[in-house]
């Protein structure tokens, strides 16, 4: 998702922050693109007007042609705006009212309300603690109800029991007064859609909405389909009254407009967008967030947050106790890529890191990315346990029963191979007795804090966010405020990588919360410590 919109804007700002001195011209030009690119990206006439007016009226006042660097000021004015379109600051559900709190999912067929509602109430039951009733009110589409009952059970949240031939009506009736008695805390009314905005409809949710009295009504909308996601967000809201938005499939290659549009044409926040078919690919909208990546400078937030709830505490760990030691088997690489793809994968990783996004093409062209992954862990896979463990037994007859078992081939198995020492010869020199072993310590500190391992990893930090010497930011020390700080710094840098970042960081290569701070696979400029690009790339010989 925005990927095109990411281009568009990142060259045509680019151009401005690559001079020294803007005239009126200048800025009308880059206007002009800024207003085409969004029209092409689908956001509607209104919104591009008003956008491209209010930039307007800051960026060529005298504050911007006067200032240091001009280019830059318009830079940040367009990313102002950008948020201010969006809802500025992120708006959760609101569950403040009394048990049951009834929220109604409303939206048209195919939409995805049924599996949202399900996402949503597993996230209200695992991290708010909360007692969810799910209740579907859908007795047009066949096997609906059935649905939810099974991702109530796969969720482990209660469904309403389903009782043939009831109204919608009497069931979402049935299911406030169910909810009271069970000593439910939400009640998550899945309701029916249609193919197309139609009368029995609206006076259905009308219905629903007078026996249920629901404190939210979230509005599930396809970020796919484009201008006309607007218009049903006009209709619902008009006739039912929506109190907030979830969009879908954010993780599709649409052109992203619709999302900009709604929350501006609307005036609802944007509370939660789906980024996945699995349970767990739900997400809370922070418009900051999003517009830091549309103009390409990253989201280290969401990235540290992830990395905390994907990494595994004892694993890492272990994995801190073997890298100071100085080990690193293909058990290890294999755990390495496993949480890259627990964090969203390569792409997932690439949309959050500042400066990245102009690297997809260079990337792709080397072949780098989730696939590669996944033929890398079927090598692993296909490998027994002695040879993960000690690699250098790998002769040519074994390597070719590898490469059958993973449907791979030698050069492949090479490659991985390759990798993999440069990176164990690196964790050498780190874990060793010499000067490098304070560096791993440094590095492992920071991780081991961060997951709540204070005591297990020795090393000393700077102050309170402190940066270690070329390791990653100790992120348990840094509140909110402070990884914020990492995104301004970006900002500060213009469009390009994040200056002054530790080598935890991209500049550095590394990932925040991956132990010791490894560096992405592949990754250009990353010190090549994984395939195949740089000259730096492990193996190589020089």
């Amino acid at each position: 998702m925005f990927e095109s919109l990411q281009e568009r804007l990142g060259s045509i700002l680019n151009g401005l922050t690559g001079r020294g001195a803007l005239s009126e011209a200048d800025v009308s030009a880059a206007l002009r693109e800024v207003r085409r690119a969004l029209l092409e990206a689908d956001v509607a006439l209104e919104v591009v007007r008003s956008f491209t007016d209010k930039v307007r009226e800051k960026a060529v006042g005298a504050a911007v042609l006067k200032s240091i660097k001009p280019g830059q000021m318009v830079v940040k004015i367009v990313h102002d705006e950008l948020v201010g379109m969006l809802g500025a600051e992120g708006v959760a559900i609101d569950l403040n009212a009394p048990a049951p709190v009834v929220i109604m999912m409303v939206g048209l067929q195919g939409s995805g309300k049924t599996t949202t509602s399900a996402k949503i109430a597993k996230r209200l039951t695992e991290r708010q603690n909360k007692k969810v009733l799910m209740a579907s009110l859908d007795t047009r589409r066949p096997a609906a109800q059935e649905q939810l009952r099974q991702l109530g059970e796969q969720v482990k949240v209660a469904t309403l029991p389903i009782v043939e031939g009831q109204t919608p009506v009497d069931i979402a009736r049935r299911a406030v007064q169910a909810a009271k008695l069970g000593g439910h805390d939400v009640v998550i009314l899945d309701t029916a859609g249609r193919t197309h905005i139609d009368e029995p409809l609206m006076v259905e949710m009308a219905d629903i909405k007078k026996v249920s009295s629901p404190h939210e009504i979230l509005l599930v909308a396809d970020s796919l389909t484009g201008q006309d996601a607007v218009n049903l967000a006009k209709s619902f809201d008009e006739r039912v009254g929506i109190t907030g938005l979830v969009l879908t499939r954010m993780d599709g290659d649409g052109r992203g407009g619709a999302s900009l549009s709604m929350r501006a044409v609307t005036g609802k926040p944007i509370k939660l967008i789906g980024t996945g078919e699995k349970m767990d690919g739900l997400e809370e909208f922070h418009p900051k967030r999003i517009a830091d990546r549309i103009l390409g400078m990253g989201d280290i937030i969401s990235l540290v947050e992830k990395a905390a709830e994907n990494i595994d505490a004892e694993q890492a760990a272990a994995m801190a106790k073997k890298m100071q030691s100085g080990k690193f088997d293909l058990n290890d690489l294999a755990g390495q890529l496993q949480q890259m793809s627990k964090m969203g994968g390569m792409g997932g990783i690439m949309g959050m890191m500042p400066g990245m996004g102009k690297m997809k093409d260079q990337m792709a062209a080397a072949g780098l990315d989730d696939k590669m992954f996944g033929r890398q862990l079927a090598i692993i896979s296909s490998m027994t346990k002695a040879e993960r463990a000690n690699p250098d037994i790998l002769k040519h007859s074994r390597k070719k029963r590898i490469a059958a078992g993973s449907g791979t081939d030698a050069a492949e198995i090479n490659k991985l191979l390759k990798m993999h020492r440069g990176m164990a010869d690196m964790m050498k020199a780190m874990g060793g007795k010499g000067k490098g072993g304070g560096l791993m310590r440094g590095m492992m500190g920071g991780l081991a804090q961060k997951m709540g391992l204070g005591g297990m990893m020795p090393g000393g930090m700077g102050g309170p966010g402190g940066m270690m010497g070329g390791g990653m930011p100790d992120l348990s020390r840094m509140d909110p405020k402070q990884l914020e700080a990492l995104q301004k710094q970006a900002q500060a840098a213009g469009l390009g990588g994040m200056k002054g970042l530790p080598g935890g960081l991209p500049g550095g290569g590394g990932l925040p919360g991956l132990p010791g701070g490894m560096k992405l696979p592949g990754l250009p400029g990353s010190g090549g410590s994984l395939p195949m690009l740089g000259k730096n790339a492990p193996g190589k010989k020089k």
